[in-house]
């Protein structure tokens, strides 16, 4: 059985840092891409980061300078160290793994290919 589980969410204020862990289970993750998404109330879910295999990262435009993804295949772990945290940060944000292009999407999310996808951990950042 599948598994990735989000930690690491919380309540700052405006400047602080927030990192977030996704521990994973039950697929190959070495050999997987990972990905960090975020939905807040109103808004579409949207990629923040994700991260290849080979540990390439990729950022959204808005997160470029403030947020940083790493991955621990030792440890199954993928993170998202966030600073300069923004209101604008505010959301639940997901793990997810597995990108398959021909696979089923996560009504969540259905712009995205990844197939696998955690339960999602709150963030909230006040001004």
């Amino acid at each position: 059985e599948v598994q990735l589980v989000e930690s690491g969410g919380g309540s700052v204020q405006a400047g602080g840092s927030l990192r977030l862990s996704c521990t994973a289970s039950g697929f190959n993750f070495d050999d997987s891409d990972m990905g960090w998404y975020r939905k807040a109330p109103g808004n579409e879910c949207e990629l923040v980061a994700d991260i290849g295999s080979e540990g390439s990262p990729y950022y959204e435009d808005f997160v470029k300078g403030r947020f940083t993804i790493s991955r621990d295949n030792a440890k199954r772990a993928m993170y998202l160290q966030m600073n300069t945290l923004k209101p604008e940060d505010t959301a639940v944000y997901y793990c997810a793994a597995v990108q398959n292009l021909a696979g089923s999407r996560n009504p969540l999310c259905p712009r995205s290919a990844y197939q696998y996808w955690g339960q999602g951990t709150q963030v909230t950042v006040s001004s």
